[in-house]
């Protein structure tokens, strides 16, 4: 009887510890937010590779977005991670309201935070993968950064080039690519999405080192 009472005691206990290990340990979550502005007029624009990367993402994967508080929202799974995958519909200057507002009811840290960003200071295409940095004059950065209260979140910066003269940024960044670039999207696009997975089943230290450059 005693050594019954033992071997039950022992089952219980490994029963109990099991349970509290599944409680714990959640499937993880990672936000992943592409900025740009809604409305047809920005569909194909310059400023708006955040929202081309995510619908490319959600083509392939077959996820579809449905509109939500602050955005349009899609969810995705893969090897045990769940990424929410977020447009903000606030506009670009309030960008990190949405994000702010997501993080908060999904319970997302920081660190699972990933954002896709246009970059006029790299040459088009080229991908920069950094976990902190400067707002750099956008205003998409720059409305999350106050939201967040730290520039120490990660980004997926997006280069677009910078090919505009004296005084046309504006209509450079809000214009539309060009032939030539829409014909060496569908590649790139093709790479990001690559990064997106890999930055919740890999780190953010491995696709900095995977992709940056690439």
């Amino acid at each position: 009887m005693l050594q019954f009472l033992r071997k039950l005691f022992r089952t219980t206990t490994r029963v109990k510890a099991s349970l509290t290990i599944e409680e714990t340990d959640p499937m993880k979550k990672f936000l992943i937010v592409g900025l740009g502005n809604i409305g047809s007029e920005y569909a194909n624009t310059r400023h708006n590779i955040g929202f081309k990367i995510l619908d490319f993402f959600a083509k392939k994967e077959e996820v579809k977005f449905e509109t939500d508080k602050l955005g349009d929202v899609a969810t995705y799974k893969f090897k045990g991670r769940t990424f929410i995958l977020l447009k903000p519909s606030t506009y670009m200057n309030l960008s990190g309201k949405a994000v702010r507002y997501w993080m908060t009811k999904e319970k997302i840290p920081i660190d699972n935070v990933l954002i896709i960003t246009d970059d006029l200071n790299l040459e088009f295409g080229t991908i920069r993968v950094k976990m902190k940095g400067s707002d750099g004059g956008h205003n998409g950065l720059k409305s999350i950064q106050e939201q967040l209260m730290t520039t120490k979140y990660p980004r997926f910066r997006f280069g677009i080039s910078a090919e505009f003269g004296k005084g046309r940024q504006v209509n450079y960044v809000l214009g539309e690519w060009s032939a030539e670039e829409n014909d060496k999207l569908p590649e790139r696009l093709e790479k990001s999405a690559e990064l997106i997975k890999s930055f919740g089943t890999a780190g953010i230290s491995n696709t900095m080192n995977s992709f940056n450059g690439k």
